[in-house]
């Protein structure tokens, strides 16, 4: 009898050998994937270990301790705002006023001008039809002050048609004076003879006497002048007037209020005579005003930034 075993069977051990293969196989190459996947994880940058990821928006890295810093973006040079006239205080006297034909007593009183006496004011001329020196200074000294404002200029008036009448002429002068301007120019047009065109500027005269001593202001006064001839003919293609300074556009006066007792750089401009009719045609287009509103400004400026 047998005791219960048997020889084993041909080719049994190897089939399963061949099972057990079979079925750890695929459970190593399983434990092989993880471990894979848990290295690479890894390498992201999580931890910071690894290759470090480039981004668009990453921000650089700091200098190295004790490196210098990099230069800071330049400054723009000259004035910030970018306004030429920045700082600057321009006056412009318009002359006459609109008011002054209803106070003929008032501004017939004689005030001093330093080395004389003279009229408060005046009622200015006006065209043959009825277009008067009064409302063409408002006008263009209103044009020029928006453009002046716009370049940075504090722009002061003597009066803006808000006055009964007036000021009067040194009244004139103390305005332009208080505000220590940088310069000042007084708005006017001519009544000259008909056939008399053309436009001219005019310069204080060297003068003391009382309260007048125009000795610190004639030279700058007079490149003011010279700027404001050469940019106003520029904008109107108007000429200086044959009729008066022998055709250079520049006449120099010492008896002149407004002029006299400034303190500041300060001329007068007729812009034209409201007596001819060619001119008159001019002076009462609105377009051409502009025009000279554009030279009046463009002369001043040209000054100040000297």
């Amino acid at each position: 009898m047998s005791n219960g075993s048997f020889p084993p069977e041909p080719g049994r051990r190897g089939g399963t050998l061949a099972i057990v293969l079979a079925a750890l196989i695929p459970a190593c190459f399983a434990g092989w994937l993880l471990w894979s996947s848990l290295g690479d994880s890894k390498d992201d940058g999580a931890d910071g270990v690894g290759a470090p990821t480039t981004s668009s928006t990453s921000s650089p890295s700091p200098p190295p301790s004790g490196a210098p810093a990099a230069p800071a973006p330049p400054t723009p040079s000259g004035n910030a705002s970018g306004k030429p006239l920045a700082g600057k205080v321009v006056v412009i006297d318009p002359g006459h006023n609109p008011n002054n034909r209803d106070h003929p007593s008032q501004i017939a009183r004689l005030v001093d001008i330093g080395t004389d006496e003279k009229e408060c004011d005046t009622t200015g001329t006006a065209t043959n039809s009825g277009y008067a020196e009064a409302s063409f200074t408002l006008d263009v000294a209103r044009r020029a002050r928006t453009l002046l404002e716009a370049r940075g200029a504090t722009v002061r008036f003597t009066q803006d048609g808000d006055r009964p009448y007036g000021p009067c002429v040194d009244e004139r002068a103390e305005i332009g004076n208080k505000a220590h301007a940088d310069a000042v120019v007084s708005v006017h047009a001519d009544g000259a003879a008909a056939g008399e065109r053309g436009f001219h500027v005019i310069l204080p005269k060297s003068v003391r006497g009382g309260g007048a001593d125009t000795s610190a202001i004639t030279a700058p006064s007079r490149r003011l002048g010279e700027r404001l001839r050469s940019r106003f003919a520029k904008a109107t293609g108007s000429e200086p007037a044959r009729y008066i300074a022998d055709g250079s556009g520049l006449d120099v006066r010492g008896d002149l209020g407004g002029l006299n007792l400034s303190t500041v750089p300060k001329v007068f401009i007729e812009c034209g005579n409201m007596r001819d009719s060619q001119d008159a045609a001019q002076l009462t287009d609105k377009a051409w005003r502009e025009r000279a509103a554009d030279g009046v400004a463009q002369g001043i400026t040209d000054f100040l930034n000297e």
